[in-house]
């Protein structure tokens, strides 16, 4: 997904000119104070939802909340204002996906003012830390997780095929442990002991579930270490794509193709790569 960089949009005119270069850069004092204040209150509001959850808390300081919230929410609905009044291309913000991540950031409130039965979808309020991104200018380097997308899908067959096999390989397993424990020690369903196999294999453990005949714990020991395998296969398929992908990678000025695996600059000429 290509994000087009903000200072590409500073307008022409004075008021909205110097607006955007408070709310928008960060090369100037005033640029960086708003930054800092912005993210110290991105951290509190964040914390805020979190200790909201907590009951006992909730009920003892309710009208705190509401209040602090009410006012984070207030500065934030000012701020994602300016942001669409001191720019020329509006639609540009808006739809790109910092400017979503803002209005799904004030909306949930006023939704849960108008519609109080609706007060759990507050909790995508949380999408204000992803503005943290913004502000330490971290969408410059989404390039990179373009990079890991790409790996991915071009290993997506092999990990398609894996993931079935395990499929496959968890339903016996949890047939088998049904059979053997013979639908006791909380084995009462094949779909139960498919869950207890899931558990096992991925090397969780909840311990809610565990068998208690020889036979069983046999199996258990057998499926536990195959836990530890699985962890390694799909890890060696995207990392030989990532070294693949380097290998074949060269450089945009020079054509220099002898790169290290980690390596981001062109050591020839030092274009930047990926």
């Amino acid at each position: 997904m290509k994000i087009k960089p903000e200072f590409d949009l500073i307008p022409e005119d004075g008021w909205r000119k110097k607006i955007y270069e408070i709310i928008y850069l960060s090369d100037t004092k005033a640029g960086r104070t708003f930054d800092i204040a912005l993210l110290i209150l991105i951290v509190f509001s964040t914390v805020l939802i979190m200790v909201e959850t907590i009951p006992i808390v909730k009920l003892q300081y309710y009208k705190e909340f509401y209040y602090a919230e009410f006012f984070i929410t207030i500065i934030f609905t000012i701020e994602y204002l300016l942001r669409i009044i001191c720019i020329k291309d509006r639609e540009e913000y808006i739809f790109s996906p910092i400017g979503i991540i803002d209005f799904l950031s004030i909306i949930p409130f006023y939704i849960s003012l108008i519609f109080p039965v609706w007060h759990f979808v507050a909790i995508i309020r949380m999408l204000r830390i992803l503005r943290i991104f913004r502000i330490f200018n971290l969408a410059d380097y989404m390039h990179d997780g373009r990079f890991i997308v790409s790996a991915l899908k071009h290993s997506s067959r092999k990990i398609y095929i894996f993931l079935l096999f395990m499929i496959i390989f968890i339903v016996i397993i949890g047939a088998m442990m049904y059979v053997v424990e013979d639908g006791k020690n909380g084995f009462s369903s094949i779909p139960q002991s498919v869950y207890w196999a899931v558990v096992t294999i991925t090397t969780v453990g909840y311990g809610d579930i565990s068998p208690a005949t020889p036979l069983g714990k046999l199996l258990s020991i057998i499926v536990m270490l195959c836990g530890y395998s699985i962890i390694a296969v799909p890890t060696g398929i995207v990392t030989s794509e990532f070294r693949r992908r380097r290998s074949d990678l060269k450089c945009d000025r020079c054509g220099n193709d002898d790169h290290g695996d980690s390596a981001r600059y062109c050591k020839i000429c030092g274009e930047k790569m990926v």
